[in-house]
């Protein structure tokens, strides 16, 4: 395995690991801040960086059956969220290949 390069975002608002402080997505890629985790208040984002994607299983939350994989901080392994792969109820599909990272997990790097 050889040395993983992390990205660095710019912007007015970035968030950033709450352990490392490593880049993870901008304002600009929110999508909703309506959501929640395990740990409280989520957001729902269309992309973001520096992250390790786990394996795929299915969850039942509040909003119906979803096939998800836990994402993790590429530098320091702490559990930020995680990617919708799959909705089971069409009117969730919008959710699918987006992400979502909870705020306690989460630091405002600039």
């Amino acid at each position: 395995m050889g040395m993983s390069y992390r990205r660095y975002l710019s912007g007015a608002r970035i968030y950033g690991c709450c352990k490392c402080k490593t880049h993870l997505a901008t304002i600009h890629s929110m999508i909703s801040r309506a959501f929640n985790g395990q740990h409280g208040r989520a957001y729902l984002f269309d992309g973001v960086v520096n992250v390790i994607e786990g394996e795929p299983n299915d969850r039942q939350m509040t909003t119906g059956n979803h096939t998800v994989r836990d994402i993790y901080c590429v530098k320091c392994g702490q559990t930020l969220g995680w990617k919708y792969d799959y909705a089971y109820e069409p009117t969730q599909k919008y959710k699918e290949g987006k992400y979502i990272l909870e705020r306690n997990l989460l630091v405002d790097v600039q």
